[in-house]
């Protein structure tokens, strides 16, 4: 399924998930009866959908099913959970990227709204950071982007990919109850397995306004599928919580809660960050190599400074380390 296909295909494939998302087997008889097209072009809509992840189950002589039953994004829930005077959040089944789509939006001049967010329900071109890809099967995972703008230029953005980490911990401790830990400069841990990650990305002048599209990817239900895609160790909300993920109140929150906090980080700035990131630090007092600059560095991980920049121990040295594209692992990973 590509993000260039007509809006009549994606309406049918969503009815045909829409269908489907009850986990029980539905023939491919009764599937074409309803979308009035062939069984044939039915098995064709199911070839793409699972080609984006999602874990459909041909069965001889039965039809087909998912592997688990499906909540779809619904713009209207979300609408019912957002607080009064929120901002637009726009939805899209199938996008190459939530932040990029916004990109676009301030590169055509749009005039865009702090806190104006794209949720899609998959991505055929997700982004992480340094340009690694992010896997974004259909219907299970969280694909959220949000506009921003800073005042004071592009260094006021210290330690924002921090922040937002932090934002999205609290969330979803206080929703679900599940600890978060955090990862310099942009993931989030738990069980010691990544959970999600952010991307933050800046347009704008060094001294002027900045605007900033900040991307959150968060799994909810991977697939089996992902093991196969995900070079690391991951989890998912669905494997670390008991309680039942409205993944429409989950959105909704998220973008409430990313709101508050860039309130305050504009007005306060990292330092009142910091000792929270601290206590999340996934690898605090760990052996841990920072690579993306010119050569390695090795040492222990003290956390992060008031401007958000990593502390390495190295010898009897505490050093400061900063840039978006340095990359932290552990020494024996």
């Amino acid at each position: 399924m590509s993000a260039k296909q007509q809006p009549q295909t994606l309406a049918l494939q969503r009815q045909l998930i829409q269908q489907l998302s009850d986990g029980k087997t539905h023939s491919g008889e009764a599937l074409a009866q309803l979308a009035g097209i062939s069984r044939a072009a039915i098995a064709k809509h199911i070839d793409q959908l699972q080609q984006v992840g999602l874990d459909i189950f041909a069965i001889s002589g039965k039809g087909y099913r998912l592997a688990q039953p499906l909540q779809l994004l619904d713009i209207t829930q979300i609408k019912q959970w957002q607080v009064a005077g929120m901002p637009e959040i726009l939805l899209q089944p199938l996008t190459d990227s939530t932040n990029t789509q916004l990109l676009k939006k301030l590169q055509e001049g749009q005039a865009l709204q702090k806190g104006q967010a794209i949720v899609a329900e998959a991505q055929s071109a997700g982004r992480g950071r340094r340009g690694n890809q992010w896997y974004s099967p259909f219907g299970c995972n969280l694909y959220f982007s949000m506009y921003w703008q800073l005042q004071h230029g592009i260094q006021a953005a210290m330690g924002l990919s921090l922040v937002v980490g932090i934002a999205v911990a609290r969330l979803v401790e206080r929703l679900y109850g599940c600890e978060i830990r955090l990862k310099w400069p942009n993931d989030l841990y738990a069980s010691h397995k990544k959970l999600g990650g952010v991307l933050v990305e800046l347009t704008g002048q060094t001294h002027a306004d900045c605007d900033v599209v900040i991307g959150i990817g968060l799994n909810i239900h991977m697939p089996a599928s992902g093991t196969t895609v995900i070079n690391q160790a991951f989890t998912d909300l669905s494997t670390e919580v008991d309680a039942k993920i409205d993944r429409n109140q989950l959105v909704a929150m998220l973008q409430q809660e990313l709101v508050n906090t860039l309130l305050d980080f504009e007005k306060k700035g990292f330092a009142v960050f910091a000792e929270e990131f601290n206590q999340r630090d996934e690898f605090a007092g760990l052996s841990v190599c920072l690579s993306g600059g010119s050569e390695p560095n090795y040492g222990i991980c003290c956390g992060v400074d008031l401007q958000g920049g990593l502390l390495l121990r190295q010898g009897g040295q505490l050093k400061n380390f900063y840039g978006g594209e340095l990359s932290l692992r552990g020494h024996n990973d």
